[in-house]
């Protein structure tokens, strides 16, 4: 009986193969829309609707976010999509809500219709009402990862220990300003006034 452990036959000379480099990520492409919502171009039959929401507790007071994403040279970017993650009313993401929306193609607004979040514990320390926004498009190869917060929690917003170590000249980056149940928050993804991102 021949020991197949014994043999040491080397592999063909066409099977050896140089290691691969590692390639940026590319969350996005140029096809956002056509993978992620494909309805919202156009592409019908993929899927009956777009998967824009989860079923997560809405009971609260409803509010509407819109703004719009400029580009370093100030232009308008209409071909975003943000996903945004947040607590119920009560503060649970056990029952949090997740929400994907496009920017209009024609004139760049997003807008998320949702509900005030509550106040989140983590780690013993209490975060201020936001949302948990995660930023993508082409030419960006990692998506990028911010907050909304609001205007009308001042004290909750002093308190919070994220915005705490963020510079006085730059919180206002992350904090939408509302009047009645509408807010408003424009992200810069760079240049003068770029909005505050997060490496997590």
């Amino acid at each position: 009986m021949v020991d197949l452990r014994a043999l040491t036959t080397a592999p063909a000379a066409s099977n050896v193969q140089e290691p691969l480099k590692e390639s940026p990520s590319q969350t996005a492409g140029p096809y956002v829309h056509i993978g992620c919502l494909p309805n919202f171009v156009g592409i019908t039959g993929i899927f009956a609707e777009d998967l824009t929401a989860n079923e997560g507790d809405m009971e609260g007071e409803n509010i509407r976010i819109q703004g719009h994403v400029f580009d370093g040279d100030g232009a308008i970017c209409k071909d975003m999509m943000i996903e945004s993650w947040q607590a119920s009313a009560s503060g649970s993401y056990e029952d949090g809500i997740w929400r994907r929306v496009p920017t209009n193609l024609e004139t760049g607004v997003f807008t998320i219709d949702t509900i005030k979040p509550g106040t989140t514990q983590a780690d013993g320390m209490a975060h201020a009402p936001h949302l948990n926004l995660w930023i993508v498009a082409r030419g960006i190869n990692l998506g990028l990862h911010t907050r909304l917060y609001f205007d009308d929690e001042g004290q909750q917003n002093n308190n919070d220990p994220v915005l705490a170590v963020i510079p006085d000249d730059r919180r206002d980056t992350l904090i939408a300003t509302g009047k009645g149940d509408s807010y408003t928050l424009d992200i810069r993804l760079q240049g003068d006034g770029e909005t505050v991102f997060f490496d997590i």
